[in-house]
């Protein structure tokens, strides 16, 4: 019998440990969400109004609301939550990264609003760049165009600076068209921008669910939340230079429409570093 109690009392912390490993409580949900870091970057700042000459809705203040809702929101779900800007001022891009670069178990979420020159552009995109960053992309996408009354114009590939050079997973969301007279309103309205930080805090802690598996409907936060298809426009180059004019002409025809609707947001630079 003693040798027994000894064994027990052997098996039963052993069971303890794997119990623990295998736990899918919500404290161990809190101290998974504790190790990681959110560096919440709100395009813009300072000097730099964001979106297009003459745009009537300053970006700059609809990115740092939203950044700054989703910080409370983060934060109270046990997120260490660091700001590249937590006021109106400029931040450099390299600055930017370096703070993202800082925490190695990090991730980066960058908050924009597009514009364009043709006021009927709208919808929701989101960016990234390296690989592994794209399960936090299709998560943040899915819910974002998800719970957007906006039209979803998918998940894109291109290697914007703040994307490019950061080493953690690093997504761009632009949230809409502030161009646009419907987008416009709803960013004007705190309980949107507050809609806006909800769904990109669900995408956040949802990015560990993302699976292959396709789904047209949106599910409930934790169940299985499908990998986005998305466009390669990494390779996108300015125009001219290895065309004939009329080729140009006949290209700038046909991209009017849909690459013009980005030009106030830094995902359509193409001639100067973008911010994102």
């Amino acid at each position: 019998m003693p040798g027994k109690l000894s064994q027990l009392r052997f098996i039963i912390p052993v069971l303890s440990i794997a119990t623990l490993a295998c736990d899918p409580s919500p404290a161990a949900e809190r101290s998974r969400e504790a190790s990681t870091t959110v560096v919440i970057d709100a395009g813009h700042g300072g000097f730099d109004r964001g979106g297009i000459p003459g745009q009537r809705i300053p970006e700059k203040e609809m990115t740092l609301d939203v950044a700054q809702r989703l910080k409370g929101l983060l934060a109270a779900s046990g997120y260490r939550v660091v700001m590249t800007r937590d006021s109106d001022v400029f931040v450099p891009l390299p600055t930017r990264v370096a703070i993202a670069n800082s925490y190695q178990n990090g991730i980066f979420v960058c908050i924009h609003f597009n514009s364009a020159k043709r006021i009927g552009a709208d919808g929701i995109e989101t960016y990234f760049y390296s690989r592994d960053s794209l399960p936090l992309a299709s998560a943040v996408h899915y819910f974002v165009a998800g719970g957007a009354p906006s039209p979803n114009r998918g998940v894109r590939r291109r290697g914007f600076y703040v994307l490019r050079k950061t080493k953690i997973p690093a997504v761009l969301v632009e949230c809409g068209f502030l161009t646009n007279p419907n987008e416009g309103q709803y960013a004007q309205s705190p309980s949107y921008r507050q809609k806006l930080a909800e769904e990109i805090a669900a995408g956040v802690r949802g990015r560990f669910s993302v699976s292959s598996a396709l789904s047209s409907a949106r599910v409930a936060t934790g169940e299985s939340i499908p990998l986005q298809s998305y466009t390669d426009q990494t390779n996108v180059r300015s125009s001219g230079r290895s065309r004939s004019k009329h080729s140009n002409k006949r290209s700038s025809r046909k991209k009017k429409k849909r690459s013009s609707e980005s030009t106030g947001s830094e995902a359509s630079a193409i001639s100067k570093e973008p911010e994102g």
